[in-house]
């Protein structure tokens, strides 16, 4: 059991209170899932970021920025959150800088101009706490407390999964094939880090899109290829969209205003928000993709 809050703000006067307004929303799924929480934040950005995470970041944040620099012969910048640096990079230089973190015994969260990841075990109103969300602004973002079932209780198992550059997933249910999958995608190349299902969708999803495919079309196979009972939101660059299983297994609701789109495992992580009583709320349909962007 896990719990998911998305919110795309189609009123740009309410970007800065985006962390504030997502972290309510988050901690209101707390029994959900109690053992870890995350967040990816949407804001503007034009030049490419990647997020990394230690367990000893006064250590290995330590001249990362400028041992990272010279490495990759450009200008690079540092904004250390907690146990999170965000790196700003020249372009061009993701796979450069991907190996060089790794090699580091550092985690990649994700990578991208606007989406930044931050999560961690504990529950959702201290991982809230540590990175300060309720500060941070942008157009949109998604959430998962968590419950493990598949994996320890991890930051890599934490959720979201990044699924490409801008993209990452969260997940409420379970994969009854994530291990026959597992196989088959890291003899593709798309090797999932963690036992935790949620990350097999993930590397699911950026192998359809490697491979050509629109985001509509890698969630139209998830309903397709992926077994099990499953509510997944993905975010991206210019919005965020909700898929859920053939047989609509887990809770889900969302809600639409001239101001917002949001979803929530439950209708009070909605209850809330500011217009919430003249919104159009609805449950979404099985085996439907949703989709909206800015």
């Amino acid at each position: 059991m896990c719990g998911i809050v998305g919110l795309f703000l189609k009123n740009e006067a309410l970007r800065p209170q985006l962390g504030a307004m997502l972290t309510d929303m988050l901690i209101t799924m707390t029994d959900r899932g109690p053992d870890s929480a995350g967040i990816a934040i949407y804001g503007e950005g034009d030049r490419l970021k990647i997020t990394v995470q230690s367990d000893d970041p006064a250590s290995a944040f330590a001249g990362l920025d400028a041992a990272l620099a010279a490495a990759l012969d450009g200008d690079v910048s540092m904004r250390v959150i907690d146990t999170h640096a965000v790196l700003t990079l020249p372009d061009g230089t993701e796979t450069a800088a991907r190996a060089f973190l790794l090699d580091k015994g550092l985690r990649v969260m994700g990578a991208g101009r606007s989406m930044e990841i931050f999560k961690e075990v504990g529950l959702p109103r201290d991982v809230a706490r540590r990175f300060d969300l309720r500060a941070m602004s942008g157009s949109h973002g998604i959430g998962h407390t968590r419950m493990a079932t598949e994996s320890a209780v991890t930051t890599l198992g934490a959720h979201p999964f990044s699924t490409g550059t801008d993209q990452c997933l969260v997940h409420n249910g379970s994969l009854s094939n994530h291990n026959q999958m597992r196989r088959s995608l890291t003899a593709s190349g798309f090797a999932p880090l963690t036992a935790n299902d949620t990350e097999v969708a993930a590397c699911y999803l950026s192998s359809r899109l490697a491979g050509g495919d629109s985001l509509g079309q890698a969630l139209e196979g998830t309903l397709k290829d992926l077994d099990g009972f499953f509510t997944f939101v993905v975010g991206t660059a210019n919005g965020f969209g909700v898929v859920r299983d053939p047989i609509a297994c887990k809770p889900a609701i969302m809600a639409e205003t001239d101001d917002y789109v949001a979803f929530g495992s439950e209708y009070r992580a909605l209850a809330d928000l500011p217009g919430i009583e003249t919104a159009r709320v609805w449950e979404p349909e099985p085996a439907t993709v949703y989709f909206w962007e800015r």
